[in-house]
């Protein structure tokens, strides 16, 4: 088959009708075509390779791309859409609205009534509820800002914060959803004993009752989930509907009780053994709607003993909001089944809305009535006054087991789909791979068995109301997360955060975010300090632990770096700069990071916070496809710094020769006041390149620093197969050179390279000899070795100790590396140049250096050297003296900073390349500094 080539922009009437009418294209009139389109007649001209020139071919060879096959559905991909079956109303409202009724529907409105009164009732009721519009419109705004997948919450959060966030996260909301199962199924288990156990309404004594009993009959219910889990989430789902209308049918019942019952006197439960005794039986009234003195009785808070805790604790405003809100936190479990869902980003918002809406109606209509009709004395002691006021009772049982069960399985099904989405996701690494393989189409029943023992263990906590408070807590963690996953995207302008949800903005995420954490804090300081603290804690582990660390979801923390660095950097002027706060900004050429580790590591050392960008030049033209640096290059670059812990930039241009593309480097690397104020070039040396890959890997003594460059040099070998198209015969990237290798700089080239940093006004650094740099034995034999630093000019015959910028240069250089933990224990050495036949003058002029570091608030020692012939003369004939100098006072040193004196007039660029070369032959790694601006103040 033919190639075909897709040329974007053409209008739709230069289009052709088929193969046989294509005439022979030429690529001016598609160029032509390019330039001429309109927006609004955007097309793609899809052209065989037969009908276009070899001409044209060649020139649109940049600006085309080939057809490829169309990519097929995978059977992966088609199993899991065959799972995804439920709409808004299944899918989402009915579990939601089951979620929300919960235990709080029939067993604690006359909780909260008979404790916090009416009106701090509906109080809490509109704090909870702006609290969860607020977080809802965070989720309807991130479920339809792209393709929602299974694991709910977490998968939002995780996609949205990053692995780590996300990761400790959705680690607690698992845990808000399993405490959540037990919850409901404490108050399912509180119903049955309610109804069956001792002075049951139904049926009296048909249950024992007790701690232990309970935790039965929880055990039990949640051994049914488990058998329903293992059938199959969606066929519950597709049930929450029918289960939603019992429910409803159920409270229709408790309404119309309501307002048909007459006055009458209803028994407090044996239960109660704060005001029930065996010798006098205690009743509150349901006084109906034919006096106003109940109602007002209600209106204000009345708070009292809990006779449901084991100690009767007393109940507060957190208690009743804890409680409140633990009962209204399912506005996740329709997001939670995102997998079975199929089209969520419609679903969630709007069954999730409806469903709040819903519920919340419904709460204030039951809040009047109950405040309306039954004393505060019956509502404080009888949780489960509903079931003593129905016309018809088994409604109210009904209600209570239908809420409570599916309100339980809903959350379990929820947390067992967070938790694959985590072992899926490869958060924890081995940890959770059990979790992988039981899962059955789709049905990860053995995350369901991990989940429903876990809820066991939650069971043994007993009290409803202890385990809500718990709950909330770990709700209002889980949503306040969420609404910092919209509101960050949002504050960070991020592109390509356009929800189309439109009832959204920043100042609802605020909101949601602040009232979140301000109501965790309320309901219980204690377990919301430990909530943020484990999650303080998980975000830690993951960021340094995680398999999943790495992974490209996208982190929202680039994007707010990205929008301050921007900001910041508009605000930092250049105009504004001062000595005091003078900084290296340093930029490093290198030809092949394979020679030049050490180098790039002691450079980083000298940077003290500023800039640091190394440079590389490829040879060639932008038209070479072998010049262009590929992207996997780059991200081998990327990888090697990160490696090392180099903190710094990479940046690489392509130049037909290499003194051209340093001028690209020096021009265009930096943003803004960030620009590279110093460059630090290798030295030219004829010896070939070393691959310390290899010399380290059999150095049986590498220290840390080594092991990392074998690291990062086997970055570079694990692209071979990646790069071998861009790369050639070459195996591996950035093959060394030998000496036979033809070198892409001349001596005349490398020297007009060093003139060019001056005339640009840079400072300029010449790099000799630091292959030879060990830092294992700068860290074992640092008490024995020295920094050296020559601050005079060795050639131009001068004795002056006056310092030049060249020599502060130095100094201010060698201090700065005296500052890193690696060097601050070597010595600086400042060396002065002896007085010939004058040694008081030369006492004199070590006095004088002294009082000069000392202002300059340089810690070093100043040494005279020690030499018979003092240097000076021609520099040609002078450079085998200065070695001989540098030799008998520098030899024991780590690194030597030398001044870099500039090439005479009459001098050619071959002789004074000899001159600096003969100067530092044999020795330590060498230094040469020429500064162009100053960089030290003696002022405050």
């Amino acid at each position: 088959m033919d190639d075909t080539i897709d040329v974007m922009g053409v209008t739709h009437d230069e289009s052709f009708n088929s193969a046989e009418q294509t005439p022979l294209l030429s690529h001016r009139r598609l160029i032509r075509s390019l330039s001429s389109v309109h927006p609004p007649n955007h097309a793609v001209l899809r052209v065989p390779r037969r009908h276009v020139s070899e001409q044209s071919w060649t020139h649109l060879s940049e600006f085309i791309h080939y057809d490829e096959p169309a990519q097929t559905p995978t059977e992966e991909d088609e199993e899991q859409k065959s799972h995804r079956t439920l709409g808004s109303i299944a899918g989402v409202f009915s579990p939601v609205s089951l979620s929300m009724f919960s235990a709080l529907l029939f067993l604690r409105v006359g909780f909260l009534i008979g404790h916090a009164g009416l009106l701090e009732t509906l109080l809490q009721f509109v704090i909870a509820y702006t609290i969860l519009v607020f977080t809802v419109t965070s989720v309807c705004a991130i479920s339809t800002n792209g393709a929602i997948e299974g694991g709910g919450c977490y998968f939002m959060i995780s996609r949205t914060l990053g692995p780590e966030f996300g990761g400790s996260i959705g680690t607690l909301f698992c845990l808000a959803n399993i405490v959540s199962s037990a919850l409901y199924l404490t108050g399912c288990a509180e119903g049955l004993v309610e109804n069956f156990g001792p002075s049951g309404y139904l049926v009296d004594g048909a249950f024992p009752d007790g701690r232990w009993w309970r935790f039965l009959y929880a055990s039990t219910i949640n051994m049914v989930n488990i058998v329903v889990c293992l059938i199959g989430a969606a066929a519950f789902a597709k049930a929450s509907a029918v289960i939603l209308g019992v429910v409803i049918v159920c409270l229709s019942v408790v309404l119309v009780s309501f307002l048909a019952q007459p006055a009458f006197e209803v028994p407090i439960p044996e239960a109660n053994h704060l005001v029930q005794n065996e010798t006098m039986k205690v009743n509150g009234s349901f006084t109906g709607l034919t006096t106003s003195a109940t109602f007002y009785g209600n209106l204000w808070p009345n708070y009292g003993q809990d006779y449901t805790s084991s100690d009767g604790a007393l109940v507060s405003f957190a208690t009743v909001f804890g409680v409140l809100f633990s009962g209204v936190t399912g506005i996740m479990a329709g997001a939670n089944m995102s997998g079975e869902l199929k089209d969520p980003s419609k679903s969630i918002p709007r069954g999730t809305l409806s469903a709040v809406g819903f519920t919340g109606l419904v709460y204030v209509i039951l809040s009047l009535l109950t405040a309306s009709t039954c004393s505060n004395f019956l509502l404080k002691n009888d949780y489960l006054f509903m079931m003593g006021i129905c016309v018809w009772k088994p409604f109210v049982t009904v209600g209570i087991v239908t809420a409570t069960w599916s309100a339980s399985l809903s959350n379990l099904i929820g947390s067992s789909r967070v938790l694959a989405a985590l072992a899926r996701d490869d958060i924890f690494g081995s940890m959770l791979k059990l979790v992988l393989r039981g899962t059955y189409k789709g049905n990860p029943w053995c995350s369901v068995m991990i989940v429903a023992i876990l809820v066991e263990f939650c069971l043994l906590i007993g009290s409803l109301n202890v385990i809500a408070q718990l709950n909330s807590v770990l709700f209002l963690l889980s949503y306040c997360a969420t609404n910092l996953a919209c509101l960050m995207p949002e504050l960070s302008s991020a592109p390509n955060f356009r929800p189309t949800f439109h009832y959204f903005s920043w100042h609802t995420a605020l909101l949601g975010l602040t009232g979140t954490m301000v109501m965790m804090f309320v309901i219980n300081p204690v377990y919301a300090s430990v909530s943020l603290l484990l999650c303080l804690i998980l975000i830690i582990m993951l960021h340094f632990f995680s398999p999943a660390r790495t992974a490209n979801w996208g982190s929202i923390s680039q994007a707010i770096i990205f929008h301050q660095v921007r900001k910041y950097l508009l605000l930092l002027d250049s105009r504004k700069d001062h000595v005091k706060f003078w900084r290296p900004q340093i930029l490093l050429l290198v030809s092949n990071p394979r020679s030049t580790i050490p180098l790039i590591s002691f450079v980083n050392a000298l940077k003290k916070s500023g800039l640091y960008v190394l440079g590389h030049v490829k040879i060639g033209t932008i038209t070479d496809p072998d010049s262009i640096t590929t992207t996997a290059e780059h991200t081998a670059w990327v990888d090697l710094i990160e490696r090392l812990k180099i903190k710094g930039f990479v940046e690489t241009t392509v130049s037909p020769t290499v003194r051209e593309g340093m001028h690209h480097l020096i021009r265009l690397s930096g943003l803004g006041a960030m620009k590279p104020n110093t460059i630090c070039l290798g030295f030219y040396d004829s010896h070939p390149q070393t691959d310390l890959l290899y010399r380290f890997e059999n150095n049986s003594k590498s220290g840390k620093w080594q092991i990392l460059t074998i690291i990062g040099f086997r970055i570079f070998d694990s692209l071979r197969r990646e790069s071998v198209s861009s790369l050639g015969a070459d195996a591996n990237l950035y093959p060394v050179r030998d000496s036979n290798r033809h070198r892409s700089v001349s001596p005349s080239e490398y020297v007009a390279m060093v003139k060019d940093i001056i005339r640009l006004q840079k400072n300029v650094c010449l790099c000799r000899h630091f292959h030879t740099l060990d830092f294992h034995l700068i860290t074992n034999q640092k008490n024995s070795m020295y920094m050296d630093v020559w601050p005079m000019n060795l050639f131009g015959g001068q004795y002056s100790d006056e310092f030049d910028t060249s020599s502060l240069f130095q100094l201010q250089l060698a201090c700065i590396l005296n500052m890193v933990p690696v060097w601050k224990d070597l010595e600086l050495r400042v060396f002065l140049l002896p007085t010939p036949e004058n040694e008081e003058e030369t006492l004199r002029r070590q006095q004088r250096l002294r009082r000069q570091l000392k202002e300059l608030r340089i810690k070093a020692r100043v040494v005279v050297a020690s030499y018979s012939t003092s240097p000076g003369g021609q520099q040609s004939s002078n450079s085998f003296q200065v070695n001989r100098l540098l030799l008998q006072n520098s030899t024991n040193s780590v690194v030597v900073f030398l001044y870099l004196p500039l090439p005479l007039l009459n001098q050619s660029d071959e002789e004074y390349l000899s001159s600096i070369s003969t100067m530092s032959d044999s020795l330590p790694p060498v230094l040469f500094v020429h500064g162009i601006s100053p960089v030290t103040s003696t002022n405050l």
